[in-house]
């Protein structure tokens, strides 16, 4: 039986699972192969407005250039992408005659691709496609644009699904939308591409992807493959975010954390819980980075799902190599790597202010993300967690 190495992060793989994956630093640069194999003569790059100055995305037009193939880039995407931002997007897609979507970046960057990519294979309006609703059906002559994901962080996960979060403008909250036919036709993981991501982002994208190991496999449901995956993902974030936050060029410690984000967003498709709900909502109010709002997040809901499980507690001891194997341990590993990170203490750091409590937790008692907390909350719950979280944090 193989032993994952560290040495394993430095080579090339090709995985077929959940969607074609091509691992393993220098991978970015066969983004031209790919897209020729695709048929896609003209794709439409889409990235977010922080991530469009950076060397890769100048590197994509340049490599899709030199093969012969067409291609633009659309950037005009908010940290948290707004149902305008992808609209606009869409209208570029057309206007530009494209035929395919790249999209490269973070969370913002990939959902934004994502949601445009749903657009365009579809006659249907955005909200549509609200997970919460039965996926409208297509027309015969319907038919989703190739998707290529290449993600720039370790956190996100979202490279091999087909959901987007999008905040929807009318009702002030993000919301997922999706087609079950709508998925990449590839994701490149190039490791490469994160050597340059700043501590505090790395930081930040880590922990996103340490909740949604975390949260995925404290879901109360019984899917063993998931369950399997996020431990996985959890041994491997433990292990190596650190040292990516800490000795930022150890490619050995990038390429696993875009592994064990990777897996972590495979996880979730298991679901979620209140930590992204509740972020989902402070991200829609005050456009906060996703990452650091889940991260400081995180130890308010956890004490609120304590007595939910317990039971799995020694499962993710195990997984994080803890010598402890009940709750508290796990408690007190995760606040200590949130210092270690110099995550700030609490929501109130980040400008969330006590006056919102009531507003967010409206909104975030309809995400979709809480139904599937192990401990079900109620409305006066959430007002609590949430006020915990601003007000003491961890």
């Amino acid at each position: 039986m193989h032993v994952l190495s560290s040495d394993d992060f430095l080579q090339h793989a090709d995985w077929s699972f959940p969607v074609p994956i091509a691992y393993g630093p220098g991978r970015f640069d066969e983004l031209p192969d790919h897209c020729q194999r695709l048929g896609l003569n003209n794709p439409l790059i889409i990235t977010d407005s922080g991530t469009a100055s950076l060397t890769f995305v100048s590197d994509a037009l340049d490599l899709l250039a030199q093969a012969g193939i067409a291609s633009s880039i659309f950037h005009n995407i908010s940290q948290n992408p707004t149902e305008n931002d992808v609209r606009n997007a869409h209208s570029a897609f057309r206007s530009g005659s494209h035929d395919g979507v790249i999209a490269i970046g973070g969370g913002s960057g990939m959902d934004a691709g994502k949601a445009t990519a749903l657009l365009a294979g579809s006659r249907h309006e955005l909200w549509e496609h609200d997970f919460e609703k039965v996926p409208p059906r297509l027309n015969p002559a319907d038919k989703f644009p190739p998707l290529i994901c290449i993600p720039t962080t370790s956190g996100t996960g979202a490279e091999t699904e087909s959901t987007a979060m999008v905040t929807n403008l009318n009702r002030g909250m993000k919301l997922c939308v999706w087609h079950p036919l709508l998925k990449p036709q590839l994701a490149i993981l190039d490791p490469k591409l994160t050597l340059g991501l700043p501590a505090d982002l790395t930081a930040w994208t880590g922990v996103d992807a340490l909740v949604h190991a975390l949260e995925a496999y404290c879901v109360p449901s019984v899917h063993p493959m998931c369950d399997g995956i996020a431990l996985k993902a959890l041994t491997l974030i433990g292990r190596w975010l650190p040292d990516a936050v800490f000795n930022p060029q150890n490619l050995n410690a990038r390429g696993a954390m875009q592994v064990a984000s990777c897996m972590a967003g495979v996880a979730f498709l298991k679901g979620l819980g209140l930590v992204h709900s509740i972020s989902h909502a402070i991200g829609a109010e005050y456009d906060t980075h996703h990452g650091l709002t889940n991260a400081i997040t995180l130890p308010a809901v956890m004490r609120f799902n304590a007595a939910s499980i317990q039971e799995k507690c020694p499962y993710i001891s195990q997984a994080l190599n803890l010598e402890g194997r009940d709750f508290d341990a796990i408690h007190h590993w995760i606040c200590q790597l949130l210092d270690q990170l110099e995550i700030p203490r609490s929501l109130a750091d980040i400008g969330v202010d006590t006056n919102k409590v009531s507003s967010l937790a409206k909104r975030a008692f309809s995400d979709s993300a809480t139904a599937t907390n192990p401990r079900k909350p109620d409305l006066e719950a959430l007002e609590i967690v949430i006020l915990e979280a601003i007000t003491q944090g961890r």
